[in-house]
């Protein structure tokens, strides 16, 4: 194993999720006033709502089939489904939500940079957002292509046993996993891990704000005329 291998795919990813973990903390307990989704809804309507739709829909699919489909062992879905058809499953559901996404991603950043308004209230770090995940998108379209010429699942073993290392902590294992697969999963990988990385200092932190604080609020008072 390449020694760029292993800081790439057994360190690289302990680093981003200590920056992820660490830097939302200190951004909610600092800045909590900054923690928001900076919608830029108000400042023009049209067309906003169906790429918004589009964009969220194909993101929460995608996030949740990543989630089962990675960390779900082979002991587990064996039970249910072959490891074949879970990679089929997954080219199919993942390129149907993956395109729905890209729709409305494209829509979003046609949108930003043709609006006058929007782009003149248009951070930096909206745009590195922006077009990092229109790069992760498609570097996600790709591996379904990628992986039509293996379809007897082995690449998606090694791809859960990366993502089942990580999660428990087991560096060297991890790296050893990832190391054969195509460099297009490779790529998917490493963009999003620093995705991840730089999601504290952008809007994305809006993704795991939840309103428990609603349910717990005083009443309003209001008195009719």
């Amino acid at each position: 194993m390449s020694y760029l291998n292993f800081l790439l795919f057994g360190i690289y990813p302990f680093i981003a999720l200590t920056v992820f973990f660490v830097g939302c903390w200190v951004r909610y307990d600092r800045e909590p006033y900054s923690w928001k989704a900076d919608s830029s809804q108000l400042m023009d309507k049209k067309g906003f709502r169906l790429a918004s739709n589009l964009f969220h829909i194909g993101v929460i699919f995608i996030l949740a089939g990543h989630f089962v489909g990675l960390l779900t062992p082979e002991s587990i879905y064996h039970h249910f489904i072959s490891t074949p058809n879970k990679q089929l499953l997954a080219m199919v559901s993942g390129g149907f939500f993956g395109v729905v996404c890209l729709v409305g991603l494209v829509m979003l950043i046609k949108r930003r940079m043709n609006n006058d308004r929007v782009k003149a209230n248009t951070r930096r770090s909206d745009l590195v957002v922006l077009y990092m995940l229109l790069i992760q998108v498609i570097l996600g379209l790709l591996t379904v292509v990628v992986s039509m010429g293996h379809l007897d699942g082995s690449v998606m073993v090694l791809l859960g046993t990366w993502t089942q290392s990580i999660a428990t902590l087991q560096g060297v294992q991890a790296a050893a996993a990832i190391e054969p697969v195509n460099i297009i999963y490779k790529l998917h990988i490493l963009v999003g891990l620093t995705l991840i990385m730089i999601f504290p200092f952008t809007r994305l932190v809006h993704v795991i704000s939840v309103p428990v604080k609603y349910f717990a609020r005083n009443y309003q008072i209001v008195r009719q005329r």
